[in-house]
């Protein structure tokens, strides 16, 4: 019998410099397109954030949105998406932040967060924890307060949790190298 960490860890492929040479690109779609170890992704999520108080489920462009929405929808939670700058109409927030190949930015309806809403922000992959970060940031402006970040994968040879300190993080499963 395998581990849930080493499915996941099987199941992803890495494309070679992509999106730019040096970059080794983990692929979660190859994990996605197999319905029974999705499924058990989300369930692994679902019971490791399930015991504490959670608002919202906020979700990073665009594979938080595969793995957010799931998990906001069986925790019986909403779900805020965090775009990429210029996707969202209407009244936003939005933050600057460096990846490890550019910049880029995110941003959230202004009246997506409430005041003291617990938010668990949610996304594919933790590399560098500069989108991370930056999603944080924007909960902890309109007032909410993140309770908590959700991975399946995590690059942890990129140090992307020292970015994070302070803030509670979960990953289902690590690549120790490309």
């Amino acid at each position: 019998m395998t581990t849930l960490e080493q499915d996941i860890r099987r199941s992803v492929r890495t494309i070679k410099d992509y999106p730019r040479k040096g970059i080794a690109f983990k692929d979660l779609t190859t994990l996605w397109k197999n319905g029974r170890l999705n499924r058990r992704v989300t369930a692994a999520l679902v019971a490791s954030w399930r015991r504490g108080r959670i608002d919202k489920i906020v979700g990073i462009e665009a594979r938080g949105f595969i793995v957010g929405a799931p998990l906001a929808d069986r925790l019986g939670l909403g779900f805020v998406p965090a775009r990429k700058v210029g996707k969202l109409p209407g009244d936003k927030m939005s933050v600057n932040y460096e990846l490890e190949y550019g910049r880029q930015g995110l941003e959230i309806h202004s009246d997506a967060i409430s005041k003291g809403d617990r938010v668990l922000v949610v996304d594919d992959l933790l590399a560098t924890g500069g989108t991370a970060k930056a999603a944080c940031s924007l909960v902890e402006r309109l007032g909410g307060e993140v309770v908590g970040i959700a991975f399946v994968t995590e690059l942890s040879y990129l140090k992307g949790r020292e970015k994070l300190a302070g803030y509670e993080v979960r990953s289902l499963a690590k690549f120790d190298s490309d």
